[in-house]
C-alpha cells in the first residue's frame, strides 16, 4: 500500500507541473542575486527539467545543465527548443564525475538537489563543483534552510520527502538532521560571500566561494 501512495504521490507532485511553477521565482532571482551577465559561463548540475538553466540562458549567459536522469533531460531539451536558446546546453552526466576540465565556469549552482542524496555523494557533487569553477569563481547553493520552519510550505515539504521514500527520504533526514547548507560549507572550507532566504524561508540561495 505505501509503495502505491508514493506512485501517486510522484505522479501528482512532477517536476514540471508543480516544483517548476512553484520555483520560477526563485529561479529568475537567482542569477540577479548572484550577479551573473551575458557572456557569463554557468554550470547547472543536477539540473533536471533545466528551469534554472534556461533563466541563465534568457539573460544571455552561456549555461549547460547535466543530469543522470535521461526522462529529465527529454524534457530539459524540450523546454530549450520551445525558448530557441542557442546558448544553453544539456549533458548526460554524473554530477560526482563532471566531464569538464579544471577552472571551466563562472558560476556553478545546484538547486534543490543536495538534500535528497547520501552523504558521501552530496559531498562528492560539491567537491566537482569545486573543481570546475574558475578560482575566482562564485557556488551556488539553493537548497531546504534548516532548521526548517514550522509553516505549511515546510510541512508539506517535509511530506513530499517522506512519500518520496527510499534512499530519496534517507539522504533528506540526514541534511536535515546534519544542518543542511551550513555543513556543507564548513566541510569544504568554503567561504561565505552572501546569503538570502526565500518562500517565506524555506528555501536559502548562498553565494559561496573556495
Amino acid at each position: 500500500m505505501g509503495r502505491v501512495i508514493r506512485w501517486v504521490a510522484m505522479l501528482i507532485f512532477n517536476y514540471e507541473t508543480l516544483v517548476d511553477p512553484l520555483f520560477r521565482d526563485v529561479r529568475e532571482f537567482t542569477p540577479e542575486f548572484c550577479g551573473m551577465r551575458a557572456g557569463d559561463r554557468a554550470l547547472d548540475v543536477c539540473c533536471g527539467t533545466g528551469a534554472q538553466v534556461i533563466a541563465y540562458g534568457r539573460r544571455g549567459i552561456v549555461a549547460t545543465g547535466i543530469d543522470n536522469d535521461p526522462n529529465m533531460l527529454k524534457t530539459a531539451l524540450k523546454n530549450r527548443a520551445r525558448q530557441r536558446l542557442g546558448n544553453v546546453f544539456f549533458q548526460l552526466a554524473d554530477a560526482t564525475r563532471l566531464p569538464f576540465g579544471d577552472n571551466c565556469f563562472d558560476f556553478v549552482s545546484v538547486s534543490m538537489g543536495l538534500h535528497d542524496k547520501a552523504r558521501v555523494a552530496r559531498y562528492g557533487v560539491v567537491s566537482e563543483m569545486e573543481r570546475v569553477v574558475k578560482q575566482d569563481g562564485t557556488l551556488v547553493f539553493i537548497d531546504y534552510a534548516v532548521p526548517m520552519n514550522k509553516g505549511i510550505w515546510a510541512a508539506l515539504s517535509r511530506a513530499v520527502e517522506f512519500l518520496a521514500g527510499g534512499d530519496h527520504y534517507a539522504g533528506f533526514k540526514d541534511y536535515v538532521d546534519s544542518g543542511g547548507l551550513e555543513d556543507i560549507l564548513k566541510a569544504h572550507h568554503l567561504r561565505e560571500d552572501e546569503r538570502s532566504y526565500l518562500k517565506d524561508g524555506l528555501v536559502v540561495i548562498v553565494k559561496a566561494q573556495w
